[in-house]
């Protein structure tokens, strides 16, 4: 232990990657610029703070490719996943958790590691000497992020991430408005009955989308593009699209029964529970760049949120990532300095999960390389190994963007049926990576 891992960022990445490289026996500082240097999306100077969504997604490790990467990280001693289950709220089948504690119970559990310690200040260049770990998300700041260009010889490429507004519970006409998650999902009733339903009618859906046509929004500053992902699309991109996109979308009104009429709704919008005391409900798929005021206008349209108040409203955020293809070696060492290894969002993951996997990735890599071994990555066909295989080199470099994951991402598996196989198909690809995942950790 004569060498300390240095990891530059305390979000989900870089508080996996600090967690794992230190249970590994492996001396690790954390360089956190938060509180001295605030961003416009946090908060608070905790680790692992969640500015987006309070949503980790699907928590089916048999059916879904996100859930089996929560099964990966839960069986690898994830802290992420750990602090996750510790503070879930009812979702349906999905995995939400109430933030604020959240964070909070990262962040104890890190102060509280013999082998993790914490220097709060802005790094602002890619260190020479030592062994570091990139960890700085979606917002690196400017001077850390010309540094990254000036090292790799290429500019980062960069989209907008868009904010979904948070609204308070109290403030939602029930007389308007249901609980029930899609399709009844859940084994619990608290689970089924997990969102907050608002019905539209066709004139009230087609009045809400001429007005999110029409509302003034943010624009963008000289020299920037407007490259989304499609995963986070702003729900103005998305009507420009069509004025039916968003009832095929985040408005879908399948799978829910209205008990207030017996018309079925036009359309639906759906309110996630954000805080364990239920008291806080975001807006499932509502990221937006519109102004404040338009937003505020244009929400309280929706009939049960027309007396709304919002504890939140959306925002818009300049999104950096590298392009790791050509950058990074399947140990998520930058090629050209091998002494710094790149995770989380920055990489061109897309996601909570997702970045906290190449967290976890980065901090037992680097910990094996400080202790004179060399760790290969996941086999491909497991969730993180898809992952990193795509990031390092499995993805077209000229159309690299930012990927959740996905089993478009893994190896191809014999399994006959078509789309009524779907079911069938998933569920071999994933026994085969938790077979495969098994082997890898042992």
């Amino acid at each position: 232990m004569t060498q300390e891992l240095h990891i530059i960022g305390g979000g989900m990445a870089g508080s996996e990657a600090a967690w794992q490289a230190a249970e590994q026996g492996v001396r690790v500082v954390i360089h956190e610029m938060r509180p001295q240097v605030a961003t416009f999306a946090h908060r608070t100077g905790n680790f692992a703070e969640m500015v987006c969504s309070n949503s980790f997604r699907s928590d089916d490790d048999e059916r879904n490719a996100v859930g089996l990467l929560h099964w990966e990280m839960r069986a690898a001693n994830g802290l992420i996943m750990q602090m996750a289950e510790a503070h879930r709220l009812p979702a349906g089948g999905a995995l939400a958790v109430d933030r604020d504690p959240f964070a909070e119970a990262v962040t104890a559990r890190l102060n509280a590691h013999p082998l993790i310690s914490s220097s709060f200040e802005e790094v602002t260049e890619l260190p020479d000497q030592g062994h570091w770990i990139v960890a700085t998300g979606p917002l690196t700041s400017g001077a850390l992020a010309e540094s990254i260009r000036a090292a790799t010889g290429a500019d980062a490429l960069a989209f907008f991430d868009a904010i979904a507004p948070i609204v308070y519970a109290e403030s939602v006409d029930m007389s308007k408005a249901w609980m029930q998650s899609r399709y009844d999902k859940g084994e619990t009733v608290e689970e089924q009955t997990a969102y907050m339903n608002c019905p539209m009618t066709k004139d009230e859906y087609y009045a809400f989308i001429d007005a999110l046509l029409a509302a003034d929004k943010t624009e963008f500053h000289e020299g920037e593009t407007a490259g989304y992902f499609d995963g986070c699309l702003p729900i103005e991109v998305m009507a420009e699209r069509g004025r039916e996109t968003l009832r095929f979308g985040p408005m879908k009104p399948v799978g829910l029964t209205n008990p207030h009429e017996t018309i079925k709704p036009y359309a639906v919008v759906q309110l996630r529970r954000d805080n364990k005391l239920g008291t806080l409900y975001n807006i499932v798929g509502f990221q937006t760049k519109m102004k404040y005021g338009a937003q505020t206008a244009v929400f309280k349209m929706i009939p049960a949120l027309h007396d709304a108040s919002f504890a939140r409203l959306g925002g818009i955020h300049r999104n950096t990532f590298i392009n790791s293809p050509t950058l990074l070696d399947d140990q998520m060492r930058l090629k050209s300095r091998p002494n710094i290894r790149f995770a989380g969002q920055i990489t061109g993951v897309e996601g909570y999960v997702e970045s906290s996997a190449m967290g976890l990735l980065a901090g037992r890599m680097a910990a094996a390389e400080l202790q004179g071994r060399v760790l290969p990555p996941p086999p491909a066909d497991t969730a993180m190994g898809a992952l990193i295989t795509h990031i390092t080199g499995g993805a077209e470099a000229k159309t690299f963007q930012p990927m959740n994951v996905n089993f478009g991402l893994f190896p191809p598996i014999d399994a006959r049926g078509g789309r009524k196989g779907r079911k069938d198909r998933y569920k071999a690809y994933t026994d085969r990576a938790k077979e495969s995942f098994t082997a890898w950790l042992s």
